[in-house]
Parts: structure tokens; C-alpha cells; sequence
């Protein structure tokens, strides 16, 4: 059994130790609701990176327990923990609350190395005591480098949490966070959960209706947003706020002044010179098994889920992930990241704030125009060791590359090939004649990426194609996939160089299991997790809490998968977008989709539709030019699909040319690649019928795409509803004919 280290209060209750059930064992859930209800019938509303996904759309009942007094620290003498907080005994603790001051069991028992049960500040303190001079964060204003030691991150974090409480935040409480990655927002979420309120990241992309959302169900005291354009949004729906109390804004001047609106210099000076003793008190009563933060469900279809992550589920993920992939100790070696992904989804603050903080890395942040095209300019800079790429940031580094290749010398282009094609079969199958190809265009891949110090390269959030997998394999960088969920506090399985198979996502994190729940014959079930990153509940949702979590404590993904004879994970699919026709067959779509843009290399994206329906269909988009600016896509096409458009005979230079059909040579090459993919499918089902290459490319601006760039299946059938009707609207199926010459 794990004990608690000696900083923590004596009134703490020990964790209890639970191990995962056995079949047929009950273990009791709960919070709130029937816990003797059956709750195998229900497929959780969660998935990989489920911040990503939608929830049903379904009312959600209102808790009956009223949340606990808020805790005021002055009246708390220090090592105290609060009498407003009645703490059950450990034996009656649960596997699940769905209540903001509740408290869980922790699964303790088997959950490897990485055992002791801490809190945010006992993890934070101990590195800010072993690394104190050591630079934590790193970033450039203008042409001019900032940073921040352990020492400083970790006094500012205290700071800000003093600031906090001198503006009224509550026990449990939500600080929302409002803006890009930068030093602010670190140490606004760190602050936040050492006051002993909920930290709450909120998409920069979110509307005023949709940050509403999030600021009232986390009961928010305090936002903090990073310019003008973010507080305009909070501005509007202030007077919809009863809980707030104060707006901050991080970044360049203020506007205006108004009541309990404050800069960041001047949140930072409130509580500069206020006494320890009340944040001590409030740290000293905090427990590992209660909640500190709580991750948003993008709310596809229906309203965000606010995932309840307690302190345990930060410090252990951050420690197992780290001892996982062999991430040096800052005392031997540095670890660097770039931090550049949305900080309200799990795997970027899992990355960028706690892996980081645990091996005592630096983070190095990005330019907020980072997936407009700046990154790559970082990553020069920051020269990372490990990098987080969703699947997207990949996809347009191989699309670059190759419109860099197209223009290349022949000579150049053929070297290019010749080493990208040893250096696939090399990493694949050990062949001869490696070194070769290494010194003469590895190494210089690499530098031009930024990648030269980079030992892990990492992609998860959104499935890859093998095509992109392959292609980084060809240049000796392999991409090691990683899958979870927010509900598992990020990664549950991740691949390494000892464990590492093409489209695999790798084995568990150590101290992490897995069941497939209800496999079929080919030993696809849906993927069910347990361990110490299974999140506490749904905020304020006891019934989507017990539709994620069974009786027996597992964690159910929603995403279908099976194991191989090593152990290996491999992604079949989602239960949720699993295609259902109407003769009754289930088609995953995501294979078959990466199967038309493998075939078909001008394809951006790709959805195949088909659900309830006769036969299939599929929506296209074509590879174009994107905004710097706004990330919007333009009707421009990139320099590669124009080169491929080229070379099957057309004049094409505008996705304008192509769209619906216009362009004749590029109609057939289409046809032709689908006909390909069609000959390989296993039943005629699974046929595409009929498609349309679309007059835009999918993105985040226009909604088709999440923040990790995963694609929306709810909104793009609304938004396309007309065109997919019209696929349906004839009775014959034939395949689509050629557009007149």
C-alpha cells in the first residue's frame, strides 16, 4: 500500500487501495444515482481524445446534492482541513463522484513505479526544489528571448494563487483560461489548483454561447483572457455570470477600464505581498484523490462534459508517462518540448505543464500563428527532444516536403527517393546501404525540420494514415502513436522504439489495463481501460458518469479495438461512427477513408457516408493553400497537387477548377483510385457508389474540424446535408460517370 508523504495534512485520509475486478466481481460506483444499477448496457459517450467528441445532446438531470460551503482560507488555521467539507470515511469512498468536493478511491494497488499518491503542489514543490535554477519555460516577445527558472515558475504560480484568493475564489471553483500558450497560461492553472479552486481550460475558438457554457458549469469566480478579441467574448456574457467576480487579461494593454477587470501586472501585484499562511492552509488540506481540474468535451452535438481530473490522475499520468518513454531527468539531461497545441485539451497540458514539470524539461512556446505556419521556425529554434504532433501538423510537413521535392533538381529528387526508399526498407526489414542514405539526406530532413535533437517524435488526438506513418519511416523518423482519451487523463497506450509496429498505438503505459469488452470473432470489442488516469466523473452528471464507468470500475472508450498475439493495440474504430447500412452491415469508415486519400494523393479529406442507408457515399475535399492569418482554407492549390494535376493532363491551379466535377482528367483519376479501393473491399457494401469532390476544404474556422484537427462527423452531415441527399435522391448506384468533355 502507497502512504502519503509527510507534507500532506494528518487529517488527509489514506488512500484506499482498490485492484481491478475480476470478471463477475462488483465493485460500487457512485456519488450520486442508483450504484446498484447494471451499468454494462450503456457504451460510454467518450473517445480517444474525447475532448474531441460529441456528446448526445440529451438534458442533463440536475444533481440533487447541493454543492458543499465554499471554503473562505482565512478562517482555515493551516494544516486544518475545512469542517464545510465533510470527508466520508475512507471505506465508504467510491470509484466515481460526480460532485465538485467529492473524493475518490484510488486505484493504487498494480499501478507500477510510479506509486506515491501526491497532490499538484507536493509534485510542483519537489521540482522547483531539485531543478530551482534550471530554466523551466522559454519564449521570444518580438526578437527578444524570456524565460523563467523552476525557482521563479514555481514562486509566480504561489503568486498568482495569493492573487486568486484576494479576488474571492471559492473552494472548487472554476478559473477559467481563455487564450494561446504562453507562460500566463501555465501559471494562471497552476495558481488556480494551488488556491484550491478547478482550473479550466476554454477553446480559443469557443463563441460567447459556448464560453458561457463552460464559465457557469465550473461555477467560474475569475477568467483570464488573453487580449481584447477573447475578452470581448466574456464581455457579453458577464451579466449571464453569477459567479464571476474578476476578468484578467494577459496579453497587450487594456482597452478599457473597467470594475474587476484587471492586467495581468496588476492580478500579479494583488497578492505579491499577502501572508503564506492562508494558501498553506488551503494547500496543506488538499488530497491527491480530489478534484483540480476539469477537462471540456468539445459538445458536438450537444453540451461540453466537464471531465473531473483530481490531483492523482495529473501526478501519476505525468510520472508513469515519463518513466514510459524514458524521458531523462533534468539532472542528467534537459528534455525539451514545444508547447504549441490547445492547452484545454489533455494531451497538449499533459506534455507541455506536467510530463515537462515532472522530469524537469523546459517548454519552449510557440508563436501564437504556430499551425499557420511559424512552428516549423521553433522548432529551429527550440531544437525539442520530444514533439507532440497531432496528426495534421504531420500531414502538412509530408505535404510540404514533397512540394519542396517537386521542385527540387532531378538529380536531387532521385537521390531523395533512393534514400527514402532504403531508409523505409531499412526500418521496416534491416536492409544494406543505410548509412549512405543517412548521412546524405536524413540528417539535413531533420534540420530543416527542426527534428536534429529530436530522439521521440510523437503523434496522437486524430488517427494517421499509414501513408503519412510510412513516409516519416522513410526519412528515419518514426512517429510513435499514442491513444486516449481526456477521461484517462491522455495516454493510456503509447508506442516506444522497443515496442513500435506500423499503425499500431503501442502497448500500456505501465501500471495501466486493458479489457476489449464483448469481441467478436475477428477479437474486435470496444477498448476499456483501468488505472490510476481513469478521471473521477462527469461534472454535475451522475448518468453519463455510470454510462462511462461499469460497475466493475472500467472505463469504457467507445472506440473499438483489438490486440495482436504480442500485445500490441490496434484502432478498428468507433463505435459511435461506426456505419450501420441499411442491410445491416457495420463499416468503419476511418479505414476505408484513408484508403481513397492514400490512392488519391490530391484528396485533403475525405468522409464516407453511408449510415441507414442503401449503399455508400463519400464527401472529398482537394489539397489547398491556407490563410496565414485567418487558417482559413483558399481556393488556391498547394505546389504538390498542382504538380500531380500536371501530371495526369490537367491546368488546374484552383480547387475551383476541380470541384463538382469540372475538371475532366482530374474527375477520371479520382474514379480510377476509388475503383482501386473498391476492388480490395470485403464485401460489396463497402463499395463507394457514388462522391463529390467539395468547393472547400474542411477546417477549424469553418467547423468541420475540432481544435486537434479530428474531423466532426455530426456538423459536416448538417452542413452538407443537401449534397448528401442528392446522392440518395436517384434509386440506381452506378459509379459516378465522367463529366462531359
Amino acid at each position: 500500500m502507497c502512504s502519503l508523504t509527510a507534507c500532506e495534512s494528518s487529517a488527509m485520509s489514506e488512500p484506499v487501495v482498490v485492484e481491478p475486478p475480476k470478471a463477475g466481481e462488483a465493485i460500487q460506483s457512485c456519488g450520486a444515482g442508483d450504484s446498484s444499477a447494471s451499468l454494462d448496457d450503456g457504451i460510454g459517450d467518450t473517445a480517444n481524445e474525447s475532448s474531441e467528441e460529441e456528446s448526445t445532446g440529451e438534458k442533463e438531470e440536475e444533481v440533487a446534492a447541493g454543492d458543499a460551503a465554499a471554503l473562505q482560507s482565512s478562517d482555515t488555521p493551516q494544516g486544518e482541513r475545512p469542517d464545510s467539507l465533510s470527508v466520508p470515511p475512507s471505506s465508504e469512498l467510491r470509484l466515481w463522484t460526480t460532485q465538485r468536493d467529492g473524493e475518490v478511491k484510488l486505484r493504487v494497488e498494480g499501478s507500477g513505479e510510479a506509486a506515491d499518491a501526491l497532490t499538484v503542489n507536493q509534485m510542483f514543490a519537489a521540482a522547483a526544489d531539485r531543478f530551482s535554477d534550471f530554466t523551466a519555460l522559454k519564449w521570444k516577445e518580438g526578437e527578444q528571448q524570456k524565460s523563467l527558472t523552476y525557482k521563479q515558475y514555481y514562486q509566480d504560480c504561489r503568486t498568482a494563487a495569493k492573487s486568486f484568493l484576494k479576488l474571492g475564489l471559492e473552494r472548487f471553483h472554476g478559473v477559467g483560461i481563455l487564450g494561446f500558450n504562453s507562460a500566463e497560461w501555465f501559471i494562471t492553472d497552476i495558481g488556480a489548483i494551488l488556491a484550491g479552486g478547478l482550473a479550466v481550460g476554454i477553446y480559443t475558438t469557443n463563441s460567447p454561447e459556448a464560453c458561457h457554457y463552460v464559465a457557469e458549469n465550473s461555477k467560474a469566480n475569475i477568467i483570464v483572457v488573453e487580449n481584447h478579441k477573447q475578452l470581448q467574448k466574456i464581455l457579453q456574457i458577464e451579466d449571464k455570470l453569477p459567479h464571476l467576480k474578476a476578468i484578467i487579461q494577459y496579453k497587450d494593454a487594456l482597452k478599457e477600464k473597467r470594475p474587476n477587470l484587471y492586467s495581468w501586472a496588476e492580478f500579479m501585484e494583488l497578492g505579491r505581498n499577502d501572508p503564506d499562511g492562508p494558501l498553506d492552509a488551503i494547500i496543506s488540506s488538499q488530497k491527491p484523490n480530489q478534484c483540480c481540474m476539469l477537462i471540456y468535451t468539445s459538445g458536438t452535438t450537444g453540451q461540453p462534459k466537464g471531465v473531473m481530473l483530481s490531483h492523482d490522475n495529473i501526478t501519476w499520468t505525468a510520472a508513469a508517462t515519463g518513466l514510459h518513454v524514458e524521458l531523462k531527468d533534468g539532472l542528467q539531461f534537459q528534455e525539451r518540448v514545444i508547447s504549441y497545441l490547445p492547452l484545454s485539451h489533455i494531451a497538449a497540458q499533459m506534455v507541455d505543464i506536467w510530463i515537462s514539470m515532472k522530469v524537469g524539461g523546459l517548454t519552449y512556446f510557440a508563436q501564437p500563428d504556430a499551425l499557420k505556419g511559424s512552428l516549423v521556425n521553433t522548432m529551429k529554434e527550440a531544437h525539442p527532444t520530444a514533439f507532440m504532433g497531432v496528426p495534421r501538423v504531420w500531414e502538412k510537413m509530408q505535404e510540404k516536403m514533397k512540394s519542396v521535392g517537386a521542385k527540387s533538381s532531378t538529380v536531387q529528387r532521385k537521390v531523395a527517393a533512393w534514400a527514402k526508399d532504403v531508409g523505409l526498407q531499412t526500418n521496416l526489414t534491416k536492409m544494406n546501404h543505410y548509412q549512405v542514405a543517412k548521412k546524405l539526406v536524413f540528417k539535413k530532413v531533420r534540420k530543416a525540420l527542426g527534428l536534429d535533437r529530436c530522439t521521440k517524435c510523437f503523434t496522437g488526438a486524430a488517427p494517421i494514415t499509414k501513408d503519412t506513418l510510412e513516409f516519416f519511416l522513410s526519412l528515419n523518423i518514426p512517429l510513435y502513436e499514442l491513444y486516449g482519451m481526456s477521461e484517462s487523463t491522455g495516454p493510456h497506450t503509447i508506442s516506444t522504439p522497443e515496442a513500435f509496429k506500423l499503425t499500431s498505438c503501442g502497448k500500456e503505459i505501465s501500471g495501466c489495463k486493458t479489457r476489449l469488452h464483448s469481441p467478436d470473432d475477428e477479437g474486435n470489442g470496444e477498448i476499456c481501460f483501468w488505472g490510476r488516469h481513469v478521471f473521477m466523473g462527469y461534472l454535475d452528471m451522475p448518468d453519463k458518469t455510470q454510462e462511462a464507468i461499469d460497475e466493475d470500475g472500467w472505463l469504457h472508450s467507445g472506440d473499438l479495438g483489438k490486440h495482436d498475439e504480442n500485445g500490441f493495440l490496434f484502432i478498428t474504430g468507433r463505435i459511435k461512427e461506426m456505419i450501420i447500412t441499411a442491410g445491416g452491415e457495420n463499416i468503419p469508415p476511418i479505414p476505408i477513408e484513408d484508403a481513397v486519400k492514400e490512392a488519391v494523393p490530391l484528396i485533403s479529406n475525405a468522409m464516407l457516408i453511408g449510415d441507414k442507408r442503401k449503399f455508400l457515399t463519400m464527401l472529398l475535399t482537394i489539397k489547398c493553400q491556407v490563410n496565414v492569418e485567418t487558417g482559413d482554407p483558399e481556393d488556391e492549390l498547394t505546389p504538390e497537387a498542382v504538380e500531380l494535376c500536371r501530371k495526369l493532363g490537367s491546368k488546374a491551379t484552383r480547387v475551383s477548377d476541380i470541384a463538382g466535377g469540372r475538371d475532366r482528367a482530374v474527375h477520371a483519376a479520382i474514379q480510377e483510385g476509388i475503383n482501386r479501393v473498391n476492388e480490395n473491399a470485403t464485401s460489396n457494401a463497402q463499395r463507394i457508389q457514388k462522391w463529390i469532390v467539395l468547393e472547400r476544404d474542411f477546417s477549424v474556422g469553418g467547423g468541420e474540424l475540432g481544435p486537434t484537427m479530428k474531423l466532426k462527423r455530426p456538423v459536416v452531415l448538417k452542413m452538407y446535408r443537401e449534397q448528401i441527399d442528392n446522392f440518395y435522391k436517384e434509386t440506381t448506384t452506378q459509379e459516378n460517370p465522367l463529366p462531359p468533355k
